[in-house]
């Protein structure tokens, strides 16, 4: 292999210890933050350095054809020894402030959401009861009305047929219907009690 390959592989490795560095602390303040059940950090380990296992090999594919040598390994030392020495903390604060800005857009789309949709909804809501309630008080007003203004009606028709009254007879079932009837009413519409049959 040619010196300028090997420079070149070695360049790659480096990059690539960095690149785990990186993901590592990422995943690490992540899992720190967003507190992950502990069954799933070792779930978690597995998945990172299976990635980090096919990353390498795509870099080292990418600078000598896959090929292992000693500057292989020596290059990941490196870029890892580097990373940890110089930007680890400025990496995990990255991450943090990140993971704080997230948390703060998330909070303002709920209070926008709950101001555009929750608020809006529930006010419509109160509103249809309000209207209801109204619109059925209103057709009970008018159902009492119209009630009161036939009553004289009532009165008149019973005063023109009362002699014909006189020599009526009211069947048996008729009385027991008007009574269960009466019952009734005073049960769903007057709060009392049905009398004794």
């Amino acid at each position: 292999m040619i010196l300028d390959a090997q420079w070149i592989t070695l360049t790659w490795m480096v990059l690539s210890g960095v690149v785990m560095g990186v993901a590592y602390d990422s995943y690490r303040v992540l899992s720190g933050q967003l507190r992950f059940p502990r069954w799933s950090i070792h779930t978690l380990d597995l998945l990172y350095w299976v990635a980090s296992a096919l990353f390498v090999f795509r870099m080292l594919y990418a600078g000598n054809h896959g090929q292992l040598r000693f500057y292989v390994f020596l290059g990941l030392i490196i870029g890892v020894c580097f990373y940890f020495w110089l930007l680890s903390v400025t990496t995990q604060r990255f991450v943090v402030m990140l993971i704080k800005l997230a948390r703060t857009l998330i909070q303002w789309c709920g209070h926008i959401l709950n101001i555009l949709i929750v608020v809006p909804a529930k006010g419509i809501y109160r509103l249809v009861r309000v209207l209801f309630g109204f619109i059925i008080a209103i057709l009970l007003f008018l159902g009492k009305l119209v009630l009161q203004c036939l009553i004289p009606f009532g009165k008149l028709f019973r005063w023109m047929f009362r002699p014909l009254l006189r020599y009526w007879v009211t069947p048996r079932w008729m009385i027991q219907a008007g009574t269960r009837i009466a019952a009734i009413w005073k049960r769903w519409f007057q709060g009392g009690r049905p009398g004794n049959e």
